[in-house]
């Protein structure tokens, strides 16, 4: 079974740093575009995306603050949070567009289960 499985997130103060992490688990053979998504106030809405290349775009809010990255070989991605603010309180979710199961087997748009990432003031 494919799974995105998520870990990471807790509760900081201003200025800290956080660092999640999102695994492909299963017997896949490779993940496209991975993007991170944070819902807050009813809102989800795009923070990062690193596609399989290596290519990365982020949010303006978060631009010079967050590194996605990723690590084909663990089918993993990262995202890591410095000079976190309050207003990055939410929930995270990671997103993987398309997923390689087999040759000719394609999984897409799978989600992780979330990580709650809380930055107090």
């Amino acid at each position: 079974q494919v799974q995105l499985v998520q870990s990471g997130g807790g509760f900081v103060q201003a200025g800290g740093s956080l660092r999640l992490s999102c695994e492909a688990s299963g017997n896949i053979l490779s993940v496209n575009t991975i993007s991170w998504y944070r819902q807050a106030l009813n809102k989800r809405e795009l923070v990062a995306a690193i596609t399989s290349g290596g290519d990365t775009n982020y949010a303006d809010s978060v631009k010079g603050r967050f590194t996605v990255s990723r690590d084909n070989a663990k089918k993993t991605a990262y995202l890591q949070m410095n000079s976190l603010k309050p207003e990055d309180t939410g929930i995270y979710y990671c997103n993987a567009d398309r997923i390689l199961i087999t040759t000719d087997q394609v999984a897409v748009d799978y989600w992780g289960q979330g990580t709650q990432v809380t930055v107090s003031s």
